[in-house]
Order: C-alpha cells, then structure tokens, then sequence
C-alpha cells in the first residue's frame, strides 16, 4: 500500500491542553499497523476556518493520500467538523460514514446519531471520525480495507480493477 495518511484531531479542550488526546494517537497506530505512513498530525479547535485550513494543507500543500479527522462530529452546537469538510471536498463518498455508522449500530444504537462525512479534494480522501479512542477506532476498522481500494482508483491513471 504505502499511502500517506494525516490524523487531525478537532478538539477545543485538547487544543487548549484542558484534556489529553486518545483517539489521534491511537489512530496513528492503527494505520502504521494498515501500512499508512503518517506524515502529519495535529489539533485543531472546533473552529471551521481553522479545520478547513489544515484539511486544504494536507490535501493542497502536503498532497496527503488519507487525511482521517477524529472529533467534532456529534450533536454538541460546537460539533462543526462535517460542516467544514463539506466547504472543503470536491466530491462525497457517502459511503463511507454509511457503512461506519452501519457498523456502529452493531454496538450501540447511539451509533445513528454520528454525523460523519467523507470526500474526496484533488487525490486526498478526508473522512470524519468520532471523537472517542474506541468509537474512532471502531469506525476506521470498519472501513479501512474498503478505503485502500478507493485510494488504489484514486491514484489509478485511469481505472483501478474493480474486478478483483
């Protein structure tokens, strides 16, 4: 595989150093064990322009295969993480959050209410992850094998075999 992936944590109370960040980390180990190298990580509070920014440096500036954001996706009025991710793809891979949420719904019924988004900008997949260390890593698992192939076509030069 090799892809490069980046892991941003949106946090207000992480970014101000009120509460450690789990998830980010152990998101950073997840893909290393996928075989992702992380090039980049870093936190953000629940500010859209400050998320959007860091979302267009990794796709624009860093040219990152897989930019995984963990947090801000719940019903809070400071959960703004989908919203600008939507300012910033391209495109939208439904798919994705539909098949975590999907999985979700496995463990807990709360799982429905993850408001999760995923697209793609340029040749960079952005998705949205919950922020707890254990629904993050439950949601990334569910979709990960799924996600290597998506970044296969979108690096293809024409098109990835499907087929296989």
């Amino acid at each position: 595989m090799g892809y490069t992936a980046a892991v941003i944590t949106v946090s207000d109370k992480g970014y101000r150093g009120e509460r450690e960040d789990t998830s980010g980390p152990n998101l950073v180990r997840i893909l290393e064990e996928k075989g992702f190298q992380v090039t980049y990580t870093a936190m953000v509070p629940d500010e859209s322009e400050m998320i959007q920014a860091e979302l267009r440096k990794c796709a624009d500036a860093l040219h990152i295969a897989l930019v995984l954001t963990t947090g801000g996706t719940g019903f809070s009025p400071r959960d703004i993480t989908p919203e600008a991710t939507l300012k910033v793809v391209e495109r939208l891979t439904p798919g994705i959050p539909e098949a975590m949420r999907a999985e979700s719904m496995k463990i807990t019924p709360k799982g429905c209410l993850s408001r999760s988004a995923a697209g793609i900008r340029g040749r960079t997949l952005i998705i949205n992850l919950p922020g707890s260390k254990k629904a993050s890593a439950e949601n990334i698992l569910a979709v990960i094998d799924p996600v290597a192939h998506g970044l296969d076509m979108l690096y293809s030069e024409g098109s990835a075999d499907c087929a296989k």
